[in-house]
C-alpha cells in the first residue's frame, strides 16, 4: 500500500464548530439578537441543514432580517476563513508524516471561496502536497472522482491504496472506501458503538496521525 494520507478539512483538521461559535457571537452582536439569538444560531447549526443557503433563509425568517439570505451567506463565507484555526500540533503532525515519506492531501466539500480561504489562512495549503475542493472541481464527496483528483495532486493514484481520514461516515468513510482507501473515522461524539464501516476509529486527528505512523513502521516496503 502506498503512503498516501488524505484528510477531510472541517471538523477533522480544523474545529469548524469553534469558529462557528465565534461567528455566531459576532453576527448576533451586529444584528442585536442577544444571547438567545446566539444560542438559536448554534442550535440551528447543529441540526445539520443540508446547505448554508437554507440555514440563512431560516435565520432571516426567524429574526426578520432585511438582507437577502444569499447576501448573509456570502458575508459568512467572507468571514469564516478569518475565524478558523488549525492547531500547531496538527500542522506539526502533517509535517512529520511528510518527513516520514507520506504524501499528504486534503479533500473537502464546500464553496471555492470559503474552503480555499480556510486552507490558505490556516497555513494548511502549504502544509500538504495537494488538495481538492468540491466547489472548484464540480464534484463532491463521496464521489470517487474527487478522491482521484486529490490523490493525483499528491503524485499518487487512489486506486493503489492509502488512507482517508475524516469525521463524516458517508462523505469521508464511505467515499474513501469506494475509492479503494483504508479509512479512519474521527468520532468526536463517542458514537463508535454504532455500526460503521471504518477500519479504525479515533477521537482526534492527532490520534489518526499517530496511527498512520504506526502502520508506516509496520510496512517498510510501502512506496514513499
Amino acid at each position: 500500500m502506498q503512503r498516501l494520507a488524505l484528510f477531510d478539512l472541517d471538523q477533522t483538521l480544523i474545529d469548524l464548530d469553534a469558529a462557528f461559535a465565534l461567528w455566531a457571537e459576532e453576527f448576533a452582536e451586529q444584528h442585536r439578537l442577544g444571547r438567545k439569538g446566539v444560542q438559536h444560531l448554534i442550535r440551528l447549526n447543529r441540526n445539520g441543514l443540508p446547505h448554508r443557503e437554507l440555514f440563512f433563509a431560516k435565520v432571516r425568517e426567524r429574526f426578520k432580517l432585511s438582507a437577502p439570505a444569499v447576501s448573509l451567506w456570502a458575508a459568512y463565507r467572507r468571514r469564516m476563513p478569518h475565524l478558523v484555526e488549525c492547531r500547531p500540533e496538527v500542522l506539526t503532525g502533517l509535517a512529520e508524516l511528510r518527513a516520514a515519506g507520506w504524501r499528504v492531501g486534503i479533500i473537502t466539500n464546500g464553496t471555492a471561496d470559503n474552503q480555499l480561504g480556510k486552507l490558505h489562512r490556516t497555513g494548511l495549503a502549504e502544509a500538504v502536497d495537494g488538495y481538492a475542493v468540491s466547489g472548484v472541481e464540480g464534484i463532491r464527496k463521496p464521489d470517487v472522482g474527487l478522491f482521484e483528483i486529490a490523490a493525483q495532486r499528491c503524485g499518487m493514484a487512489s486506486g493503489e491504496g492509502g488512507w482517508m481520514i475524516g469525521d463524516n461516515l458517508l462523505a469521508d468513510i464511505g467515499g474513501g472506501r469506494a475509492a479503494g482507501l483504508r479509512t479512519v473515522w474521527i468520532d468526536h461524539e463517542g458514537r463508535s458503538g454504532k455500526e460503521h464501516p471504518a477500519d479504525h476509529v479515533v477521537s482526534d486527528v492527532i490520534d489518526a496521525i499517530a496511527l498512520l505512523h504506526e502502520h508506516g513502521r509496520r510496512r517498510p516496503g510501502c512506496r514513499p
